[in-house]
């Protein structure tokens, strides 16, 4: 069973930047899409980003595109999103997620495995 852990969450002024690790135990991590996804409580989850299996393709929610990189490293079984440009509305519960399909273009409408999510606040 793949289990996933996010790191790097906390409290950013807005314009700052946050880089988070979802780091992978269990399984090896290059035979899942990963993404991350967000969640404010009391709304929907929104899908922010995800990269295939070998990391040649990568896709952005337009919320993020610009200013988010998604990016994996298969030796480390770890997976990052460099968050820069913040702003306040991107506050939320971040979750890093995998899928064992591979999806070309576009990220996974479901993921198989979820982490338990690390919370982003930005704020002066």
């Amino acid at each position: 069973q793949l289990q996933l852990v996010e790191f790097g969450g906390g409290l950013v002024q807005p314009g700052g930047s946050l880089r988070l690790s979802c780091a992978a135990s269990g399984l090896t991590l290059d035979d899942y899409t990963v993404g991350w996804s967000r969640q404010v409580p009391g709304r929907e989850r929104e899908g922010v980003s995800c990269i295939s299996r070998t990391g040649d393709t990568t896709n952005y929610a337009d919320s993020v595109k610009g200013r988010f990189t998604i990016s994996r490293d298969n030796a480390k079984i770890t997976v990052y999103l460099q968050m820069d440009s913040l702003k306040p509305e991107d506050t939320a519960i971040y979750y890093c997620a995998a899928d064992v399909e591979s999806w070309p273009g576009s990220c996974p409408p479901e993921y198989d495995y979820w982490g338990q999510g690390t919370q982003v606040t930005v704020s002066s």
